[in-house]
C-alpha cells in the first residue's frame, strides 16, 4: 500500500503537465542551491526574522514573490502556466496559520526549507517533518468529524486582478515592482550562528584589520 502511492505520487507529478520528472527535480536541485547559499535554510535565519534581528528572510520572500508575480501572471497570460487557485476558507486558515506559526518558531523552518535541513542531516526537523505527516494523517482521517465543522464555509475563489478590471497588466506590474523594491530597501541584517562566527574569527585573524572591517559592515 505504501508503495503503491509512492508510485502513485511520481505518477501524478510526471502527468500534471509540469514538465518531465527529470525537469522536476533539475528544478528542486536549483532551488536547493539558492536556499543553501542564502543560508536560510538555518535556525538563526527564521528565528532572528521573528525577533527582526534578521532580515535575509523577508528580503528573500519580498523578492521572489514580485519577481514570481509578474513572471507567472504573465506565462499564465501568454498559455505557459496556469492558475490553481484555492478556495477561501477563514477557520482553516486562522488555526491552519496559527499552527504552522507555531511549528516554524519551534522548528525554525518552513516547508521548502526543512528538507534541505533533513538532507543535510539534521535529525530534529526530521521529527518535525514525521509530526507534519502525523498531523497530515489526523487531518485526513478526522476530517469529515471534526475539522471540516472547524474550517467553516468556503468564501470563494479570489485573485488580486480582479480588483483591477481592464488593469490586470499595470496591477501585476505595480504590484511586483513595488515588493522587489521593498527587498532592497529593507536594510540587511544578519544574526549569526556559530559557524557563522567561527569562519569570521577565521577571516579576521587571515585578513589586514582595515579590510576585516569593511567585510563585517557588508
Amino acid at each position: 500500500m505504501l508503495f503503491e502511492r509512492i508510485e502513485n505520487m511520481f505518477t501524478t507529478a510526471s502527468t500534471q503537465g509540469h514538465g518531465s520528472l527529470l525537469l522536476i527535480f533539475g528544478i528542486g536541485i536549483v532551488f536547493g542551491a539558492i536556499i543553501q547559499y542564502s543560508r536560510v535554510d538555518k535556525f538563526e535565519k527564521i528565528a532572528g526574522f521573528a525577533m527582526l534581528k534578521d532580515t535575509i528572510v523577508p528580503k528573500m520572500l519580498f523578492l521572489a514573490i514580485g519577481l514570481a508575480s509578474i513572471g507567472l501572471y504573465f506565462m499564465i497570460k501568454l498559455g505557459y502556466a496556469h492558475y490553481h487557485i484555492k478556495p477561501m476558507i477563514l477557520g482553516g486558515l486562522i488555526v491552519g496559520g496559527a499552527l504552522f506559526g507555531i511549528s516554524m518558531a519551534i522548528l525554525g523552518k518552513c516547508p521548502g526549507t526543512g528538507p534541505i535541513s533533513i538532507a543535510e542531516g539534521r535529525i530534529d526537523v526530521l521529527v518535525g517533518a514525521i509530526g507534519g505527516l502525523v498531523g497530515g494523517l489526523v487531518f485526513d482521517l478526522f476530517y469529515d468529524d471534526f475539522f471540516k465543522k472547524i474550517m467553516g464555509e468556503s468564501m470563494g475563489k479570489t485573485k488580486l486582478t480582479d480588483f483591477f478590471h481592464g488593469h490586470e497588466d499595470i496591477a501585476i506590474l505595480l504590484f511586483g515592482i513595488a515588493l522587489v523594491i521593498v527587498s532592497i530597501v529593507i536594510p540587511k541584517k544578519e544574526l549569526l550562528d556559530s559557524a557563522d562566527l567561527n569562519q569570521l574569527e577565521e577571516v579576521e585573524q587571515a585578513t589586514p584589520k582595515a579590510n576585516v572591517h569593511k567585510i563585517t559592515e557588508h
